[in-house]
């Protein structure tokens, strides 16, 4: 059984850390920084064995080096970003299994947000630490990819089971909801969604996880085949990719 603990980091960050209670082991997923990972793993007496990077940017290896040496831990990231992610031990790529104690993690390619980001699905805890490529309600800038891998990659993730728990990066929920009801106005499960999401961010909640189920039925990157959304773009009977190009293209220049 994986004990998972949600750390928030910088401004809306999450770093996440992976506990197998039965080896001890423990992962820290995206640490933006040190310094809160090691207050929360003394805290819990646990020590760190690897980080897990799903990609290079600084809001999400920020504290690799501390925590490589304040506690010997290993740093798992892509096979395809050796030169970007700082103090990389182990390199991983499409379907490769990294175990956590008795847990596995199946890891998928997911470019699109950069060149090399990577996913880890843990199946026996149905969890999945997506980084910036999905997040509730929304997905990553294609900073480093185009609309075709990033959908492709999208695709990837939500053919995973509904009961899938989204552990993406950041607390973006309320902004990326404001802009789906932009272009889905009508969908009710949406309209019910957000008015949870804005009662949890009142209260200074986290939003985050989501369960994939919520998001085939609400998130708009993943509903590029939605009549309504179609419909709102001019793109009745469009392409997948051409509407969900068109989709982060709008989300790009909104403004909550």
């Amino acid at each position: 059984m994986l004990e998972i603990l949600q750390i928030p980091a910088l401004k809306d960050n999450y770093v996440y850390l992976i506990h197998d209670g039965e080896s001890g082991e423990t992962a820290a997923v995206d640490p933006a920084e040190a310094d809160p990972v090691l207050q929360v793993l003394a805290a819990n007496g646990w020590e760190l064995t690897y980080v897990l990077n799903t990609h290079h940017h600084g809001d999400h290896v920020g504290g690799n080096l501390e925590l490589k040496r304040r506690t010997g831990c290993r740093i798992v990231g892509s096979e395809r970003d050796l030169e970007r992610i700082p103090g990389i031990d182990i390199a991983v790529g499409e379907a490769a299994i990294l175990k956590l104690g008795n847990s596995e993690a199946r890891v998928f390619d997911v470019p699109g947000h950069t060149r090399a980001h990577i996913a880890f699905w843990f199946a026996g805890a149905d969890a999945l630490f997506c980084g910036d490529t999905l997040f509730a309600l929304g997905c990553g800038r294609l900073f480093e990819g185009t609309p075709k891998e990033m959908w492709r990659s999208i695709e990837k993730l939500r053919a995973l089971p509904p009961e899938t728990k989204i552990y993406c990066a950041h607390e973006y929920t309320r902004a990326n909801g404001r802009f789906a009801l932009t272009i889905e106005p009508e969908n009710t499960a949406l309209k019910e969604r957000m008015a949870e999401v804005l009662e949890l961010r009142r209260r200074n909640q986290p939003t985050v996880p989501s369960t994939l189920k919520e998001e085939l039925a609400t998130n708009p990157f993943l509903r590029p085949e939605s009549e309504e959304i179609q419909s709102n773009l001019g793109m009745t009977n469009a392409d997948p990719v051409d509407v969900f190009a068109e989709t982060r293209s709008r989300k790009d220049a909104f403004r909550a």
